[in-house]
């Protein structure tokens, strides 16, 4: 018997939405609880060492759920302690309120392709996964079965089943085993289609290899993101019949909105792990001798190159996240600067810039290529930076000096301070904080 709720894992099941119903209105969830702080305190390993730790309202849960992934995934030195209440299924009421809660808030809000949404949809997955591996593997297994079968049938299941897993990319085809454009789940099945094709090994055993319980969970979990995602987006169209939003909600998705942007002033604009590598505007006096070469126009020969190969990541970088290779902590551009407004206006004008020096000019010729700029940061093969397209494509980071001496040998003249440097980013944060404090030192009046 299976002791966690399916509504544990996934509160737009039927049982999540009777827990709703239940509840009733939104009426007190911003009054104190003393169910729920019950709750928290009386789970294993939580720690209770200041009231901040412990949420005492449905908002507080709410917020702690969204603070939990942001840290996790940003916070070399994050706490799992503080939130070891979200694996306890003994807060199953508490959480699948706060889910409706965060998905309602967001949607009427911002919208289901902002960045509060991606992030809503980001940390659902991950809580899912998180509480998957609080379960025994017989459990897990089961739960899973159970889950899927509601999802879907597992007989002739076709691929253009999951056409909005696809076109979102939280699925990619090549995590399936697919015959006859149909999609193979089934243990008994695999083996029914696949052991005359197979020599010298064990259907079986390839299927675990292969499928196993491994792919149902990510189908499962991805299946739940793209749901959660789903329900954003009707509710954010039915929101727009109304004629006043909730308040209530309105007041939870601002602190939503705080908690992001304080974040991006943890992680991103205000500072970061190396306060001497924090997001700052450029400063082109420390930029690498590469660097200028580019901003000052490239002839044809390696044109296209070091504008959209080189010159795109390190002045994206620079500005966002110059301290990429310190934290080693994937991010993307909206993570800093969440309304690209960086981008848009200080990023994408320079890149431009050297862009239209180039002769000939760069877009005069191959307009194209502003698409693949957008590409190289993150936001696919489109001709408008937009963040519903953000996660498309990957945000590139800056070419190493070695790469430069192969691919842009042109590019690379050293300097004195190139010497023992790997990346004209890493020089640029060094050569940064050197005239920096020539600047300072200069200022500063003289001693007599």
């Amino acid at each position: 018997m299976i002791m966690v709720s399916v509504a544990f894992i996934n509160p737009l099941s039927d049982d999540g939405k009777q827990i709703v119903r239940e509840m009733g209105s939104l009426e007190g969830v911003s009054d104190i609880n003393e169910e729920l702080i019950d709750a928290v305190i009386q789970t294993k390993s939580q720690e209770i060492s200041d009231d901040d730790v412990v949420p005492q309202t449905y908002f507080d849960f709410a917020l702690r759920r969204i603070e939990w992934y942001i840290k996790k995934k940003n916070d070399k030195k994050f706490n799992y302690k503080k939130y070891t209440f979200l694996l306890n299924d003994n807060i199953l009421k508490f959480d699948v309120i706060a889910f409706y809660l965060l998905c309602q808030a967001i949607a009427i809000k911002f919208g289901p392709n902002s960045r509060e949404s991606r992030v809503m949809v980001e940390s659902q997955g991950e809580l899912i996964e998180n509480r998957l591996g609080e379960l025994s593997k017989a459990d897990r297994k089961d739960l899973v079965t159970l889950m899927l079968n509601s999802l879907i049938s597992y007989s002739s299941i076709k691929w253009t089943f999951f056409e909005d897993l696809l076109s979102s990319r939280k699925l990619n085809l090549q995590d399936l085993i697919l015959d006859n454009g149909e999609i193979i789940l089934d243990k008994e099945e695999f083996v029914e289609r696949f052991s005359d094709r197979i020599e010298h090994r064990d259907p079986g055993k390839m299927f675990d290899l292969m499928i196993g319980d491994r792919i149902k969970e990510l189908i499962l979990i991805r299946m739940i993101m793209q749901n959660t995602e789903n329900y954003m987006q009707t509710v954010h169209e039915k929101s727009g019949r109304e004629i006043e939003p909730n308040p209530v909600l309105l007041e939870l998705a601002d602190k939503v909105s705080d908690v992001l942007s304080a974040s991006a002033q943890s992680y991103g604009y205000g500072g970061s792990f190396a306060s001497d590598t924090k997001a700052s505007p450029l400063n082109p006096k420390a930029f690498p001798p590469c660097v200028k070469k580019v901003l000052e126009g490239m002839k044809s020969g390696g044109r296209n190159d070091a504008i959209i190969l080189f010159l795109t990541p390190f002045i994206s970088y620079a500005r966002l996240y110059p301290s990429v290779f310190s934290e080693n902590i994937s991010k993307r551009v909206s993570d800093v600067d969440p309304n690209l407004a960086a981008l848009q206006n200080e990023i994408l004008p320079m890149i431009f810039g050297a862009a239209d020096r180039c002769n000939p000019p760069l877009f005069e010729d191959q307009p194209q290529e502003k698409v693949n700029i957008n590409a190289k940061m993150g936001f696919g093969m489109h001709e408008t930076l937009e963040l519903k397209d953000e996660g498309e494509t990957i945000w590139y980071t800056p070419m190493s000096c070695e790469k430069v001496k192969i691919h842009l040998p042109s590019l690379c003249k050293p300097d004195a301070d190139c010497k023992k440097i790997g990346n004209p980013l890493t020089y640029y944060n060094r050569k940064k904080r050197m005239v920096k404090k020539e600047e300072s030192q200069n200022e500063s009046p003289n001693e007599s």
